[in-house]
């Protein structure tokens, strides 16, 4: 038998052995968001990430340049719509973040630093199948241009400062219950009526 075989062959049966484990685990222990991925999920995962974003795609160079403005509205649009679960400091210390399966990357992370800016666009616009991750391409200029800001965004996390985090928490979306509260405190500090003690 040819090395290449032999090796192929070891291969498999790893992967058969390492499968069957996870299986029995999954048998005794059930299926859990809580639980962290294992080794062998996460090896799996990262790679068919990987391979799940097309060549030309993981190519592809970020078209729009980078300025304090674009930068700026990577900011606000992250603070907009991709903070709920990442954070505003990318981290994904957030209800969502940490409860999703897989939890949601940390993104100043190498694993994710590490992705070339067009496997970063991809991710945005096409989202991560079997995880929390959505689509959020709309496939229109305006869109794609948001998303490239975002990329420049993303690639500042490493070194956002407090002063931006603080920034960004005034542009997260607030639940009505939120702005009634803040209306309520507004009124109460300029006089206009006393708070009322809701439990």
């Amino acid at each position: 038998m040819k090395t290449g075989a032999k090796l192929g062959l070891a291969a498999a049966a790893v992967v058969a052995v390492a499968g069957s484990l996870a299986l029995v685990d999954f048998v005794h222990h059930g299926f859990s968001a809580r639980d962290e991925p294992t080794v062998l999920e996460a090896f799996v995962a990262r790679h068919l990430r990987h391979f799940s974003v097309p060549l030309a795609a993981r190519r592809a160079e970020n078209p729009v340049a980078l300025t304090d403005q674009v930068l700026a509205e990577g900011r606000e649009h992250f603070a907009d719509h991709c903070a709920y679960c990442h954070g505003n400091d990318g981290r994904g210390e957030t209800p969502i973040g940490r409860n999703l399966y897989p939890k949601a990357p940390d993104m100043r992370a190498l694993e994710t630093q590490a992705l070339s800016d067009g496997e970063l666009f991809y991710i945005i616009e096409n989202g991560v199948r079997l995880t929390g991750m959505p689509a959020w391409g709309e496939d229109t200029p305006h869109d794609d241009d948001a998303s490239w800001q975002l990329v420049h965004f993303i690639r500042h996390l490493p070194k956002i400062t407090p002063e931006e985090v603080a920034e960004m928490e005034e542009l997260n979306p607030r639940s009505r219950r939120e702005l009634e509260e803040q209306e309520e405190i507004r009124r109460f500090l300029s006089g206009e009526e006393a708070p009322s003690h809701r439990h």
